[in-house]
């Protein structure tokens, strides 16, 4: 890997970096610092490729950098000189492990960079629905203030959060640190079983079932598998309050996206703030983003994307290549 070269008659030492890629840096989005990186590596920074240039990308490197690129088994079969992937982001589904494994070529992953930036986004979508400031400003903006005989206006209820009860699904590290923030704002806290539906039960947790008909608010923090693909759907929808709230911040398939649009039209559900999608970017069939309601906030997939968490995502791919090239493994998954 790194290497020293004393030419003869200088005394000069010349540091080679190990040559990389990093194969869609526009995903960590404008103003990061790369300088940590940069002493690292000699990278070759590309905004996004597409499948078919990816091998040729690879050629000759020792090192890829990826966010959400996939590298699938010919790819890392192909690329003969790679030693290390390293991923900007928690997830590996995009990079084929096995491939990893037999070849010998090291994958690491980041963690825990953005969960200030998830409770900010958690609170701004549950906030936006109870307390309605965009709308309340579309008003003013319209008129009706103007034209109003009194100091305020009543059009969109508005709820106070605390004595209200927050639930929970997925208690990991976001999902704990937004039951703290729910804490903080006066919430009663509810916390899903794992596994969901007929798990058994464990100290502090509720049955899935008794969460979605106790709680005021539903905050989905758990990963997609196949026993949690489409976890809400329409028989769950249904268990809710037709006054709650559904969030999700996690993984888009988790829910059941027609089921969901049909009990906000319907008004068996209070509203839902959406933040991640089954495909991203969507496409334009999406009966989300094609919905026109009042009670649904949809936004793209920016809940983990604060600059400092993106800084800190950086910061960490800089800390695994540091990591592998001292003979370490910090945050291996292969």
């Amino acid at each position: 890997m790194l290497q020293t070269h004393v030419p003869g008659t200088s005394g000069a030492i010349t540091v080679v970096k190990p040559k990389a890629v990093f194969l869609d840096f526009a995903t960590l989005g404008p103003g990061v610092d790369t300088r940590v990186l940069d002493a690292l590596l000699d990278v070759t920074y590309h905004t996004h490729t597409p499948p078919a240039e990816i091998s040729t990308r690879l050629s000759g490197c020792e090192v890829a950098l990826l966010n959400k690129a996939r590298l699938d088994a010919s790819a890392i079969a192909g690329a003969g000189a790679l030693r290390l992937i390293v991923l900007a982001a928690t997830g590996t589904d995009n990079v084929d492990l096995e491939a990893a494994q037999r070849t010998r070529v090291a994958v690491a992953n980041i963690r825990n960079y953005c969960t200030t930036s998830v409770v900010q986004h958690v609170l701004s979508l549950i906030l936006a629905l109870t307390q309605h400031p965009h709308r309340y400003a579309a008003l003013v903006r319209a008129g009706a203030w103007a034209r109003s005989h009194s100091f305020a206006l009543f059009d969109y209820p508005i709820r106070e959060l605390a004595g209200r009860t927050l639930g929970i699904v997925g208690y990991g590290t976001l999902g704990r640190a937004v039951a703290q923030a729910g804490r903080c704002l006066g919430m009663e806290i509810l916390i899903a079983a794992r596994g969901g539906a007929g798990a058994a039960i464990g100290a502090g947790r509720v049955p899935f079932e008794r969460l979605l008909a106790e709680a005021d608010i539903v905050s989905l923090h758990c990963p997609l598998t196949p026993a949690t693909r489409h976890l809400v759907g329409a028989a769950e929808l249904a268990r809710m309050r037709p006054d709650a709230l559904l969030i999700n911040t996690a993984r888009g398939a988790l829910i059941d996206s027609h089921a969901l649009l049909a009990a906000l039209r319907a008004g068996r559900l209070g509203g839902a703030g959406i933040d991640v999608l089954p495909m991203e970017p969507p496409g334009g069939d999406d009966p989300l983003v094609a919905a026109d309601l009042p009670n649904l906030i949809v936004t793209p997939h920016i809940a983990w994307a604060s600059r400092e968490a993106r800084q800190r995502a950086l910061d960490q791919v800089a800390e695994n290549v540091r990591s592998f090239l001292a003979g370490e493994s910090l945050r291996r998954v292969v």
